[in-house]
């Protein structure tokens, strides 16, 4: 199967993005629904992509050999599944830089968006952080525990994750 120039940069984005969601997907490429996503995947993308046990979208060992994207996320092998390398956002790399570390009290969304406008002067919208901050939960690298509200913190320790920002 030949794919077009816009299907490999959007395989890539899988690779790059995986696990991901038809959301993160949909805000990538603007397109208008999740649906519009799914029927692009299908149609164009279908030898390439599988959805895991929760539903997430993940590329296969094909797909990544067929884009010149490093994989979102790497584990080591000798770890206990978690992730020692991600590719994300920049947002997202702030975030893991200001999120309680594994051993602090979890924090909510409105606390984190404080910490990075504290940290990087910079004004996200709140549902852009809390997006983040399930993007990098669902990369096994954040954990949430649910109080009043859903509260966040590092699943790894801050040393052992390196984290690259994607484009």
């Amino acid at each position: 199967m030949t794919l077009s120039e816009e299907a490999t940069d959007r395989l890539a984005d899988v690779v790059e993005l995986q696990p991901t969601k038809n959301a993160e997907l949909q805000d990538r490429w603007d397109m208008d629904s999740g649906s519009e996503v799914h029927q692009y995947l299908e149609n164009e993308l279908g030898d390439y992509y599988f959805r895991d046990d929760n539903s997430l979208i993940r590329a296969t060992a094909e797909a990544a050999d067929l884009v010149d994207v490093e994989p979102g996320i790497e584990s080591d092998p000798d770890a206990d599944g978690a992730p020692s390398k991600i590719r994300v956002p920049e947002l997202q790399a702030r975030i893991v830089a200001v999120l309680a570390a594994p051993d602090e009290r979890s924090e909510s969304v409105v606390s984190v968006l404080h910490k990075l406008q504290e940290e990087y002067d910079v004004d996200p919208d709140a549902e852009d952080v809390r997006s983040g901050l399930q993007s990098l939960r669902r990369k096994g690298v954040v954990e949430v525990e649910y109080r009043t509200v859903p509260t966040f913190r590092l699943a790894v320790e801050r040393d052992d994750l390196e984290v690259a920002v994607s484009d």
